[in-house]
């Protein structure tokens, strides 16, 4: 939901004096549990450790984040992947495709010294 635009944009007070304590392009991560507050200019070129509920994954702040939450870039659900049989017998046919274009690229190579 989007946030009345009379309050502005939330961001968490400690986020942005943690920010200010630190030096400009300092890699430093900053830990955090506020999924939930915006990024905002100040906080670009250094590295967050947003929570996702089990662990933290580190985010590093670019220009176009701005405006985002810091939960959109650490993801709460892993993906499986989707298939059974069939998904892994084309996994295993696309691999030794692979392994065969691998060969014939070594095998041109010095044919061409």
């Amino acid at each position: 939901m989007s946030r009345s635009s009379k309050k502005g944009p939330y961001v968490d007070a400690g986020l942005l004096k943690k920010v200010s304590l630190l030096k400009s392009g300092d890699k430093t991560p900053i830990k955090t549990w506020s999924r939930d507050s915006e990024i905002a200019p100040e906080m670009v070129g250094f590295v967050f450790a947003v929570h996702n509920g089990k662990n933290f994954i580190d985010v590093v702040i670019r220009e176009e984040m701005v405006g985002h939450r810091l939960g959109e870039f650490a993801l709460t659900r892993k993906f499986v992947k989707h298939g059974g049989k069939m998904q892994r017998e084309l996994e295993a046919a696309q691999k030794v495709a692979e392994v065969e274009k691998a060969k014939a690229a070594t095998a041109e190579t010095p044919a061409k010294k």
